[in-house]
């Protein structure tokens, strides 16, 4: 699966990658086989009512304007709201010739040919983007087209050459110039869509930030899709309200960025991305309503479209600025979500605000076709922020559900220590005065006995007694660990000390013991049990080594506030398993092992208020580290 995961992201790079070439190519291709028309006229028309007999006279009834695709658009007379254009078909001889005019700027178009109108387009919104595709016949060769052209906004006219071929080729490159806006955003929509159902799906806690970013989404998505001529082609009978959809999106677009914006990096200095998504709330929510009045008006209408140019182009600027700053303030406080996010969003801030200035340096006279492809690397940095975020909470979820299973076996732990030490305390004075009874009077049977047989079998039983009595006394040593003599010890002496005591017992092993141990670190406790708990500890290591093993001892401060003692050996080591046993009674790995050696050790650390973990993997070895409060001197 995770081989799987690796490639799916290069084989998809690769899969558009190869389908923008081969998009390019049969475009190249397909132009290559068409002729272009680079020059036509144009005239302005006062009346504002088309008469091709008039257009198509000597003269016309106004002065023709000769222009080329190299030339910008002319600029319309404040007056006037219509205009004819012409030009000459080149010789051709094609089986089924066609001709694509695209980036044709109008609100309302008529093409005629022979003066009779052929194509017709009209709207009752303000969308001036026009891509026509018109079949020709062999007649039509070197022939005059006239288009009649109305629009009310400021900026009218042909911006690339109109392209005559084969139709079937014309249609393929039509189709997928125009259709990969419309693919690109019913996948956001797909996207921002199922985004939305995963509440059913996911905690609450990631409501607030997924609702937001599907939303950014989805307004994202509007824009692309109302932006595209193809649908205003196809459907035109549902225009207007695709039209309208590019305001709801560009109105949904900030605010709910800035909520997503907020949920991740909070309020901001000042609460700066608060009060500037409050804001952007007010705007919108204006800017809607204003929108649901100018369909009762037209000129509630005219006055709506010349002002939201400004707030829309306003909000982008200030709003691509604010985030900028934001980010860069984060960047520097090496946020890794802010890092993603400015990578993604540095692309999108720098194109948009860079189209935004051209639009208005160009008298408005531009369209923004490159914003689509920043924002995408946008919304996929969100996303990738957005999985991280879930990700983070889940490795959370795990790490509590870890604690909280360290603190339930800790908690049966204790339950278990406090019965037994209970039981040990009411059992161990009872059984010990028997024994040293029975202990006393087995040596003097074996003393006055003359059969060295029967003095062997009561030497026996006077050795087992001891090592009962041994058992009772850790017992005793559990249920009643308190330190009667406490005192600043030297962790370092301590140390030393038991090793000169366990160098032997380790050489007899075939093993060493390595001591590596820093000055200045100071406990309280009794020295005694201090070493008792220590030894317990090192002779089970000793124990698990074999020829050629190391103990190594290795004690060092940790924060200027704690003593920590690792003894850490390369023995048979244990399962995860074996050590969480490690410490319950009656646990042991020996033969003749009580595990009582290890509970005192337990009880002996807990009392000088330290902690012990133990870490251990099969065939490598073992690690306890100990940790103490460190005792001022």
């Amino acid at each position: 699966m995770k081989a799987l995961h690796r490639w799916i992201a290069p084989l998809i790079l690769i899969v558009l990658t190869l389908s923008l070439i081969l998009s390019t190519t049969t475009k190249v291709q397909a132009y290559e086989q068409s002729n272009s028309i680079s020059h036509w006229e144009m005239m302005w028309d006062e009346d504002s009512v088309p008469n091709i007999e008039e257009a198509d006279g000597a003269h016309g009834t106004g002065e023709w304007q000769a222009f080329t695709f190299e030339d910008a658009l002319p600029v319309k007379p404040a007056h006037i709201r219509a205009a004819w254009l012409r030009f000459k078909l080149p010789e051709f001889d094609l089986a089924r010739p066609a001709i694509s005019i695209t980036k044709l700027t109008a609100k309302d178009v008529m093409v005629f040919m022979d003066r009779e109108m052929v194509y017709e387009s009209k709207r009752n919104y303000p969308f001036n983007k026009n891509e026509i595709l018109l079949s020709l016949s062999e007649a039509e060769s070197g022939k005059m087209v006239y288009l009649y052209l109305q629009t009310d906004s400021d900026w009218l006219g042909l911006k690339q050459q109109p392209q005559i071929g084969e139709g079937q080729a014309l249609s393929k490159v039509f189709m997928k110039k125009e259709i990969y806006d419309v693919i690109l955003g019913a996948i956001l929509l797909f996207v921002s869509l199922s985004l939305l159902l995963c509440f059913v799906f996911l905690n609450r806690s990631y409501l607030s930030g997924l609702s937001s970013l599907s939303i950014v989404i989805l307004s994202v998505s509007l824009m692309i899709l109302s932006l595209s001529p193809y649908l205003h082609a196809t459907h035109s009978d549902y225009g207007r309200a695709m039209y309208f959809l590019f305001d709801i999106g560009s109105n949904l677009l900030m605010p709910s960025l800035f909520f997503f914006f907020e949920k991740i990096f909070g309020a901001g200095p000042w609460k700066l991305i608060t009060r500037f998504r409050k804001f952007q709330v007010v705007v919108s929510v204006i800017s809607i309503s204003w929108l649901l009045l100018s369909l009762t008006s037209n000129d509630i209408l005219n006055v709506y479209t010349s002002a939201t140019i400004f707030t829309f182009g306003g909000t982008i600027i200030v709003g691509n600025g604010l985030l900028l700053v934001m980010l860069v303030r984060f960047c520097l406080q090496r946020n890794k979500n802010a890092i993603i996010m400015t990578t993604g969003f540095g692309i999108f801030a720098a194109i948009s605000v860079a189209e935004v200035i051209w639009y208005f340096i160009s008298d408005m006279n531009y369209e923004m076709i490159f914003w689509k492809w920043g924002i995408l690397s946008f919304l996929v940095s969100l996303l990738f922020i957005l999985a991280r975020r879930i990700i983070e909470s889940y490795d959370q979820v795990l790490e509590y559900s870890q604690q909280l299973e360290v603190f339930n076996n800790e908690l049966q732990r204790s339950e278990k220590m406090e019965i037994i030490s209970q039981l040990a305390a009411s059992v161990a004075h009872e059984v010990r005065n028997p024994l040293q009874v029975t202990r006393g009077f087995l040596q003097v049977l074996g003393d006055g006995s003359r059969n060295d047989k029967e003095k062997g079998f009561m030497k026996l039983a006077i050795e087992e007694l001891d090592r009962a009595s041994e058992i009772i006394t850790d017992f005793l040593m559990f249920a009643k660990p308190e330190l009667e003599q406490t005192s600043i010890l030297n962790t370092a002496d301590e140390i030393l000390k038991i090793q000169a005591i366990l160098v032997p017992l380790a050489n007899m092993q075939g093993g060493v013991i390595q001591v590596e141990l820093a000055s200045g670190l100071y406990v309280h406790g009794n020295s005694s049990k201090f070493k008792q708990a220590l030894i317990n500890i090192i002779k089970n290591s000793i124990e698990s080594i074999n020829k050629d093993g190391i103990i190594a001892i290795r004690a060092y401060l940790k924060d200027n506030r704690h003593v920590v003692i690792c003894i850490k050996d390369n023995g048979e080591g244990m399962s995860k398993h074996e050590v969480n046993k490690l410490g319950e009674p009656y646990y042991s790995q020996k033969t003749k092992g009580t595990g009582l050696g290890l509970m005192v050790t337990f009880r002996i650390i807990e009392v000088m208020k330290g902690t012990i973990i133990f870490t251990s993997e099969k065939g490598v070895g073992t690690e306890a580290i100990i940790q103490f409060p460190l005792a001022k001197k």
